[in-house]
């Protein structure tokens, strides 16, 4: 995965304002990866490490969120875009108070949480990182970009952490 730090990022939508400072771990980090399985792992090894590295203050809670939100998003891209977007890429956007996800491919078709049936043993993905988000106080959301894929993103609170 190729890794590319950029100071300013996006906050998310309704996002609090940002300190007249950047605290030490804000910033705004792009991985690129083939659109294949193994970057499932990847990308979420990448992302934990990320967080760990820069010292993002986030609970276990939040970590565990993020990082099944990221496995479900990379696999989506995998399973669903790779034929028309053999790249994908994992960017992780963090905020004086939040922390954002998100996994952008150039497939132009736009995903829509449906309601699966339960008796499939699939679909349900972008079903379980709305439910991961919203338990999390979050948000959630696809959108197109200018080269005619799309982005799914979602944005979790950063909750203070307990001193131990």
């Amino acid at each position: 995965m190729d890794n590319h730090g950029r100071g300013d990022g996006p906050r998310p939508a309704g996002g609090a304002e940002r300190p007249p400072h950047p605290l030490p771990y804000e910033g705004v980090w792009r991985f690129t990866a083939a659109a294949v399985d193994a970057s499932v792992p990847q990308a979420r090894h990448a992302v934990r490490d990320l967080l760990l590295r820069q010292g993002v203050p986030v609970g276990d809670d939040t970590v565990h969120g993020l990082l099944l939100i990221v496995s479900e998003l990379v696999t989506n891209a995998v399973r669903h875009a790779a034929l028309l977007s053999p790249m994908l890429a994992v960017e992780v956007a963090v905020g004086a108070e939040w922390v954002r996800v998100s996994v952008e491919d150039n497939h132009p078709y736009r995903p829509t949480a449906l309601e699966a049936d339960h008796g499939q043993t699939g679909g349900r993905g972008l079903l379980l990182v709305r439910e991961v988000a919203r338990e999390a106080g979050g948000a959630v959301d696809v959108e197109h970009t200018a080269s005619g894929g799309k982005v799914i993103w979602a944005a979790l609170p950063l909750k203070p952490v307990a001193p131990v």
